[in-house]
């Protein structure tokens, strides 16, 4: 998918559903914003052997090329369903302009209308705190590996959805 938007007119690119034909676009922006130190995240193992949410995962296009991405990932806090958001990356001459934030809001409104309760992130609270996300009380979930309480954040899309953070957090079964 091609537009005119640039990073030199300020304007953003439209916000698109990520295809399949994109994975290997969107791994390699990914690759490119976090390299390989992201293989030893918590969130990481939630997305092994796992697949992206394509009905909610989001990119971003200029001239050409990929700027921005956003994937969604099916996941399970104990028994309660919830999706998983990153990683998100955005190409250094995007950044700054509110292209991320907008990628994530769109995936976020495309999650609550698709019927999703909950999202939970691993980030930083100044990022993420003014685009809705909170910071879930310590000992409430256990992540699969070691992680910064303080990092994990989670949105409520439907009334009371915070309410039942509690368990292990895995990778949703999709069969």
């Amino acid at each position: 998918m091609t537009d005119s938007s640039s990073a030199a007119d300020g304007a953003l690119p439209p916000l698109v559903l990520e295809q399949p034909n994109e994975a290997g676009a969107v791994d390699a922006l990914i690759e490119r914003a976090f390299g390989p130190g992201r293989y030893v995240k918590a969130a990481e193992r939630l997305r092994e052997h796992n697949h992206p949410l394509l009905d909610i995962s989001y990119v971003a296009w200029s001239e050409g090329v990929l700027v921005g991405c956003v994937r969604m990932w099916p996941i399970r806090i104990g028994a309660t369903p919830a999706v998983l958001l990153g990683p998100f990356a955005v190409e250094p001459e995007w950044r700054s302009r509110g292209l991320g934030a907008a990628l994530i809001l769109r995936a976020c409104e495309a999650a609550e209308a698709a019927g999703h309760a909950l999202i939970l992130l691993v980030g930083d609270a100044p990022y993420f705190e003014p685009l809705g996300f909170q910071a879930v009380p310590p000992g409430r979930i256990v992540m699969p590996g070691p992680v910064d309480p303080a990092r994990v954040m989670s949105r409520a899309l439907a009334p009371g959805a915070a309410g039942v953070l509690t368990g292990i957090v895995q990778a949703a079964d999709r069969s």
